[in-house]
């Protein structure tokens, strides 16, 4: 399939690069996890880490499904628009989570990179199936942005869930052992 074949070197690179994250994703809850839990610290990461590993998790299936040998767009086109559709429901589950959460007061940031941005990549994902058989070029270009966005958004997430915890669950934990 040539249309597909062209695209090798990114999905290389881009699998390579979420594989890398999920690890490193991994490493890094379990060095969070030696820090004292707050109460309701299970319902934020259910909001905030886990949909992290979920997109890096996309990414990668995104480019294991980019890098086999196709012998057309349908097939493939297919996966693309289950994968939209998963993510999108999986994204409203999201932000019921984040709603529900009680740990930290979501800001605009937090829905943008949490709900807004992901949204945006799974429908973008799923409406490059539709594409895909009319247009297959324009939609393998809105599959690879959909998965550099979800990459993007991971890396931000997963940078700002370090941020919180190594700096304001620290402040918040100095705070509490002053004496009164």
């Amino acid at each position: 399939m040539t249309d597909l074949s062209g695209w090798l070197n990114f999905y290389v690179l881009v699998g390579t690069s979420a594989g890398a994250l999920i690890g490193l994703q991994f490493v890094v809850m379990t060095l969070i996890a030696s820090m004292p839990p707050p109460q309701g610290a299970a319902q934020a990461g259910n909001a905030f880490s886990t949909p992290t590993v979920v997109h890096f998790g996309v990414v990668l299936l995104l480019s294991a499904v980019g890098c086999a040998p196709w012998n057309g767009t349908d097939a493939v086109a297919a996966l693309w628009g289950l994968l939209g559709l998963a993510g999108v429901g999986y994204i409203l589950l999201v932000a019921q989570r984040l709603r529900r959460q009680t740990v930290y007061q979501p800001v605009f940031e937090d829905r943008l990179f949490h709900i807004f941005l992901p949204l945006t990549a799974y429908a973008l994902l799923s409406g490059s199936a539709w594409a895909a058989f009319s247009q297959p070029r324009p939609a393998l270009f809105f599959v690879g942005a959909a998965a550099l966005l979800l990459l993007f958004v991971g890396i931000h997430n997963a940078w700002d869930t370090v941020i919180y915890h190594v700096f304001g669950m620290r402040q918040e934990q100095r705070e509490d052992e002053r004496p009164p």
